[in-house]
């Protein structure tokens, strides 16, 4: 029997699942639209002992379908203000899944400023919550589009966040409490597990080669001799996907063209 076929949409909202594996009862939080959904088939498959709200001031019971929705939509177990979810963070109780503008390659995060802050080429968020959050609880990456834009050579044009360069903190020591998880990418899966902290190349989706996957990063990436390959979503996530997570399908507006998974 053939597996079902699927998006690259959907290839990474498997992956962004994979950042709650194993995490147990925290509040999970997807920043963007893959991200959330990737939190929601986390909880309904392998966690269901995620907190998760409805992007607002509630906590659910289930997570609710993009798009529109109707008061009887979700199952409601508590509030949910910024005073509670402070208390969780501020505990380390919370995995995020941020979308950054700009990675290097120490996990540092930029949301800010694009070149010179005092005379900036392009202005966007600001730091926001991003010192405070990197600190305190564990943090993911999605980024949408792989390129040494996102991944730039030497370190980011604003720190936003904590990470793993010794220059930035006091003596030289990186908190053993830091942590940065995994990023997904339209390109691949990494994350920040190589000797001292260097970036590393986990999975490849289908069809990707290291060589373009490093070719599109500013900065090296450890990998082994046979990279692996990216697991393909299996036929009850897609299911969980296309009918209750995302019966509107929103998720195809994330890439130009709605492409395939599996690249070859």
């Amino acid at each position: 029997m053939n597996a079902p076929a699927y998006t690259l949409a959907e290839l990474c909202i498997a992956q962004c699942a994979e950042v709650w594996r194993g995490e147990g009862e925290v509040l999970a939080t997807g920043i963007g639209l893959l991200p959330r959904l990737g939190a929601g088939l986390a909880k309904l498959t392998f966690n269901p002992d995620l907190l998760m709200t409805d992007g607002e001031a509630y906590l659910l019971a289930e997570p609710v379908a993009l798009g529109p929705r109707g008061a009887r939509d979700a199952r409601i177990e508590g509030w949910m203000p910024y005073s509670r979810t402070f208390d969780l963070l501020w505990g380390g109780r919370r995995h995020a899944l941020v979308g950054p503008v700009q990675v290097d390659r120490y996990g540092q995060m930029n949301i800010s400023v694009i070149c010179d802050y005092a005379k900036p080429k392009a202005a966007i968020l600001g730091a926001r919550g991003f010192p405070g959050n990197s600190i305190s609880h564990a943090n993911s990456i999605f980024v949408p589009n792989h390129s040494p834009r996102v991944f730039v050579a030497g370190e980011v044009d604003m720190v936003c966040s904590a990470g793993y360069n010794p220059a930035r903190w006091p003596d030289g020591k990186v908190p053993e409490s830091l942590r940065i998880g995994r990023v997904i990418t339209d390109l691949a899966v990494l994350d920040f597990g190589g000797a001292a902290h260097a970036p590393r190349l986990l999975t490849l989706h289908p069809g990707v080669t290291a060589a373009q996957v490093q070719e599109a990063t500013g900065f090296p990436l450890e990998a082994p001799a046979s990279v692996p390959v990216t697991p393909p979503p299996s036929a009850e996530q897609l299911e969980l996907i296309r009918t209750r997570l995302d019966p509107r399908n929103l998720r195809a507006t994330v890439f130009k063209g709605d492409p395939p998974g599996d690249h070859r």
